[in-house]
């Protein structure tokens, strides 16, 4: 009985340290942001983790410095180029907890083989599909 209690405790405390490794892991990507400023500095976007645009700074000489597609343009330059810095960013902070053939970025942009985070299920454990299954008897 107590090898039960002492392999339930051992679980019971892998399950904490993952747990808590995991929220490290989403409190530092969390923290996660990058600024990026036009080359005369009259632009400077900020964005999070995921490239989400969190702070954007237009200085007063920008709208005469630059025409409405010149400064829109500049806008999503200056946008794109922190993205690519906080996505970086935040592939370090995920890499350690993910398996070792999972692109971090790629999970961050959507785009992942999500099949590599997922065991092997096998093809008689799956549940019976009956999307395209006719319950219409056509004698």
């Amino acid at each position: 009985m107590t090898d039960h209690r002492a392999q339930v405790e051992e679980l019971l405390a892998d399950y904490r340290r993952s747990r808590d490794h995991l929220l490290t892991v989403q409190r530092e990507l969390a923290a996660i942001t990058e600024s990026v400023s036009s080359r005369d500095g009259l632009v400077t976007a900020t964005v999070g983790a995921r490239g989400t645009l969190t702070g954007l700074e237009l200085a007063a000489e920008a709208y005469r410095r630059y025409r409405p597609t010149e400064l829109a343009e500049e806008i999503v330059r200056v946008t794109q180029a922190a993205t690519i810095k906080a996505l970086a960013g935040a592939g370090q902070v995920l890499s350690p907890a993910l398996p070792r053939d999972t692109d971090p970025q790629a999970l961050l942009l959507g785009t992942a083989d999500l099949g590599v985070l997922a065991p092997d299920v096998p093809v008689e454990a799956e549940e019976e599909s009956f999307e395209n299954k006719s319950w219409v008897d056509r004698a």
